[in-house]
């Protein structure tokens, strides 16, 4: 068995893993790499897999930097199914054309910029690709093992991340033996809101695991909805605003349910808040459609008709124009808008209008890779560049990590913990999807669980195991 590291090898965006054993090649995800704009965009065009080639993809969930490269796949010739849960299929659908839509429109105005340019600027992908990519989609449940090829099965369990995530274990037959590698995907944490916990996992030979936050300990949930309780209070009485830049997936709906529970028990202002991202309002029309994938709490809910996701003062935006009305108005209010990494969308734009007023409070609630907006406003730079000008930032900016949907290093000691326990240790484990010092930390939690030292690769690294 070889297994190529394709991307999020060092860092966490552009995930992609391929495994090769016997005649089967099947990759793990496919997504874009996100950051500085021009080295992203060529590892973005280049796919080292053969796409042609491949049997089949394995997705783990619809974040953008797991399926977000699907339609380039499938524009460079892949034609295979693509395997993940039934939630996952219609989540990535949804993220796959706003990213379309992202990728044309971004041509589009560079084309407006440089008229002239040679090559002529053109997206990544179009809306005519992600579309045909979704009908290679084959939805498998979580929980049983599915025949995908007389020498491969491969089982879905919860991974807690967001909604339709999966860990997946695989099981390749190589001659007289069988080969178990188990991939996290992006693991989630326990006692989230929405979300189940991800489940545990009871024997594995070869593991490749993300690392995000493995040398972090997240502060409890319960603390960021104290925090957005008094950053709420405080913008009521001055008067300002607060911009949270939030992931349309997950984090949002995160977001407006502890928003929710704040109005519910009486706590909340009477501060209006807008949700200012269609993908918001589309992606958690899919959450309630899968209540039996969600926690308990979620369940109970809707069998009482309480929407999770909806309360009075909680206005969904729609049109573009009334997204730009909000930059006219004066405050108090909460602004939750895409994108989670402030790299597009309408938040670029309620950013470009707030950060200089030091009334205002922006609302860090997620990771910020290198090189994008949303870094260099956590590492508060004393001018922003936004659409090619810079603005002094005297707002406020305040980061929470309370609601990181990855788990933190206790979360990876009682999920390995477990795994070795059970299977009696991990062969081999390769760590990705992280920064130096998480893969580090995650390293030395690994060394009780595995039989051999866990291996950090670099992209483009092959290990024969």
């Amino acid at each position: 068995m070889k297994i190529t590291f394709l991307g999020a090898a060092g860092e966490v965006t552009g995930s992609s893993h391929l495994i090769e054993c016997g005649k089967l090649r099947v990759l793990l995800d496919c997504g874009l790499f996100q950051g500085h704009r021009e080295e992203s965009r060529l590892k973005n065009q280049t796919f080292a897999c053969r796409p042609d080639d491949l049997d089949a993809v394995i997705l783990s969930h619809a974040h953008t930097d797991h399926c977000g490269n699907l339609p380039g796949l499938y524009k460079a010739g892949y034609r295979g199914p693509i395997f993940c849960t039934d939630a996952t299929a219609d989540v990535a659908d949804l993220m796959m054309q706003d990213s379309a839509h992202i990728q044309e429109e971004d041509a589009r105005y560079a084309m407006k910029r440089n008229p002239n340019a040679k090559p002529r600027i053109e997206p990544l992908y179009t809306l005519e690709h992600a579309t045909a990519v979704t009908k290679l989609f084959e939805p498998l449940t979580y929980g049983s093992w599915h025949e995908l090829a007389p020498d491969l099965r491969i089982r879905f369990r919860d991974a807690g991340h967001i909604l339709g995530s999966a860990i997946t274990e695989l099981e390749f037959r190589e001659k007289a033996d069988i080969r178990r590698v188990v991939f996290t995907g992006d693991l989630g944490r326990r006692s989230l809101p929405v979300l189940r916990d991800p489940e545990l996992i009871d024997d594995c030979e070869i593991l490749i695991t993300e690392s995000t936050y493995a040398n972090q300990i997240h502060p409890a949930p319960g603390d960021l909805k104290a925090a957005l309780l008094r950053i709420v209070e405080e913008i009521a009485k001055t008067g300002g605003k607060v911009v949270i830049p939030a992931f349309a997936l997950g984090r949002t709906q995160n977001v407006v349910y502890f928003l929710n529970e704040l109005y519910n028990s009486g706590q909340l202002p009477r501060v209006p808040i807008y949700v200012d991202s269609p993908l918001s309002k589309k992606l958690t029309a899919v959450h309630s459609r899968y209540p039996e994938i969600m926690d308990e709490n979620v369940q109970e809910m809707l069998l009482v008709d309480r929407d999770p996701f909806q309360f009075p003062g909680l206005n969904y935006i729609g049109n573009q124009q009334e997204s730009m009305s909000l930059n006219d108005q004066k405050g108090p209010m909460v602004i939750i808008a895409s994108s989670g990494m402030c790299e597009s969308g309408r938040v670029v734009h309620h950013l470009k209008h707030t950060l200089s007023d030091p009334n205002n409070i922006i609302l860090i609630i997620g990771y910020q890779a290198e090189y994008t907006l949303g870094r260099a406003l956590v590492e508060k730079l004393p001018f922003i560049r936004i659409f090619g000008q810079e603005y002094p930032l005297r707002a406020r900016v305040e980061k929470l990590n309370g609601l990181s949907a990855h788990a933190d290093a206790e979360d990876f000691r009682w999920w390995l913990g477990h795994l070795g326990e059970q299977a009696g240790g991990v062969s081999q484990a390769f760590i990705v999807h992280g920064e130096e010092k998480s893969r580090q930390a995650l390293a030395e939690i690994l060394h009780n669980v595995c039989d051999h030292d866990p291996i950090l690769p670099k992209r483009f690294e092959s290990f024969e195991v």
